[in-house]
């Protein structure tokens, strides 16, 4: 999707009476969803991955690790994955270790092909990944979001503790 598509889907899904999850949430769904993530990745990179999921207090649901010995560039690579329309964000080694994946790929963090795996992954499992760098651009959304952060990002909106 352009920049453009991504920015029009994060405007449709934000909805300021529900910031937590969306109207429709289907937490068994979505967490059947996630473990197929999970079970992908651990396939894809021939390790266990670490996850937590069901995150309290966030929009965001959960996050799985593939760990650093797996990749090409001893580099953890983190999958956050939203509560809303499946939107997932891909960094390396943590949310905001890097100014994106670009940033990460640049500084040779990051290898290419590992991320290849993982955005793969992500589109045939039906989740729409979103770079780092349009997350962290302020927020232009009707949510009131100041309580939550000095500077509210899309990030913020939709992966962030909003409690």
């Amino acid at each position: 999707m352009s920049e453009t598509e991504l920015l029009d889907l994060l405007r449709a899904l934000d909805d300021p009476e529900r910031l937590g999850r969306p109207l429709r949430y289907d937490r068994a769904a979505t967490g059947l969803a996630f473990s197929g993530l999970v079970r992908r990745l651990e396939a894809d990179f021939g390790a266990p991955c670490e996850s937590e999921r069901d995150t309290q207090d966030s929009s965001e649901y959960g996050r799985v690790r593939v760990p650093a010995d797996a990749t090409v560039r001893g580099t953890r690579i983190v999958v956050c994955v939203s509560k809303f329309g499946s939107l997932a964000e891909v960094c390396a080694d943590n949310p905001g270790a890097y100014f994106g994946t670009d940033d990460a790929r640049e500084d040779g963090a990051l290898d290419p092909a590992d991320l290849a795996t993982v955005e793969r992954a992500l589109a045939e499992l039906g989740y729409v990944s979103v770079p780092e760098e349009l997350l962290e651009s302020d927020y232009e959304g009707p949510s009131a979001l100041e309580p939550f952060a000095a500077r509210p990002t899309w990030w913020t909106r939709f992966f962030g503790t909003l409690w």
